[in-house]
């Protein structure tokens, strides 16, 4: 059984989207099992289904206004970089309101909904074994994985959107009688989800760069500096995800592909820029087929070695 694993990482799924459409359409790789966190929870919906046109321009259109209900950063220019400082008008509102978090993201649920249809999530729990999203329940202090096949539509739409909720930047959901938030806080790579739910092959594509040690321009401002902290705690997160990911494959004898971004695509992937956007997906693209043309070289001269 075949599994295809999307990590977390805001506006960094464009790249995502690059490699799963160069292993689908050009590698010809059917999927059994679809499992995603955060970024990659909105994407393999659409992937599960084909709709490889449709993410394109779902991912290379979006920005702040389909993201935000209350917008808690202004994104700003200076000297080629873009940096988030503070919207103090609604970080204002939401203290009035009594909330508990800087933003709100209801209109994310909104788009979730207006490009995923109840006609699409009929037809996707036929088509294949089983859709995952992760999310964080913070009431209960644990990661869950929720599966396409135990829920409503209007369920399932609610966990896709839960799972992207990166608080305290977007807004904190209450279900079940539990407060949730992105998957995440708790698991960035749910690699070895894919492996304890019976995946003998697993494609997984880390939002990240595999050497993850670089020298990071910190925030000038408290939020900017803020949005740096949670980077740098998820990182540690993947970390170790990925770790556990490989071990388990290795445990259990499967086959682990993995596919990271060649370079640090962005500081702060809660910025949403149609130009880089399309540039990243283009950048995935291209580094599957490199990655894969260098299988094929690797294949072909050990077939000739034997001679």
């Amino acid at each position: 059984m075949r599994a295809l694993v999307i990590s977390g990482g805001g506006s960094k799924g464009a790249f995502a989207g690059g490699v799963a459409q160069y292993l689908i359409q050009e590698e010809g790789k059917k999927y059994d099992l679809f499992l995603g966190t955060s970024t990659g929870s909105l994407l393999i919906p659409h992937l599960a289904m084909g709709n490889i046109d449709k993410v394109y321009e779902i991912y290379t259109n979006v920005n702040q206004r389909k993201i935000f209900s209350i917008n808690p950063f202004v994104v700003k220019r200076k000297e080629g970089r873009e940096y988030v400082t503070i919207n103090y008008f609604n970080m204002f509102w939401q203290f009035v309101r009594k909330k508990r978090t800087f933003g709100e993201s209801q209109n994310l649920r909104k788009h979730i909904k207006r490009n995923f249809s109840e006609e699409d999530f009929s037809k996707l729990k036929n088509q294949v074994e089983d859709v995952i999203v992760t999310v964080s329940n913070l009431s209960k202090n644990r990661v869950e994985y929720k599966s396409i096949n135990d829920f409503s539509y209007e369920d399932f739409c609610d966990w896709i959107w839960i799972s992207c909720n990166y608080i305290p930047f977007m807004s904190l959901a209450n279900k079940d009688g539990f407060e949730y938030a992105d998957g995440g806080l708790g698991c960035v790579v749910p690699i070895r989800e894919a492996i304890k739910r019976g995946a003998t092959e697993v494609d997984a594509i880390i939002l990240e760069a595999e050497n993850m040690e670089y020298n990071k321009v910190l925030g000038k401002n408290p939020f900017s500096l803020m949005i740096n902290l949670f980077g740098f705690l998820l990182d540690q997160v993947e970390y170790h995800d990925i770790v556990e990911g490989k071990l388990a494959a290795l445990n259990k004898k499967v086959k682990l592909n993995t596919y990271f971004t060649p370079t640090k695509l962005t500081e702060n992937s809660l910025v949403f820029n149609k130009k880089l956007m399309g540039e990243w997906w283009q950048q995935g693209y291209d580094h599957a087929k490199e990655k894969h043309l260098q299988f094929l070289a690797t294949k072909r001269k050990s077939f000739f070695g034997l001679f």
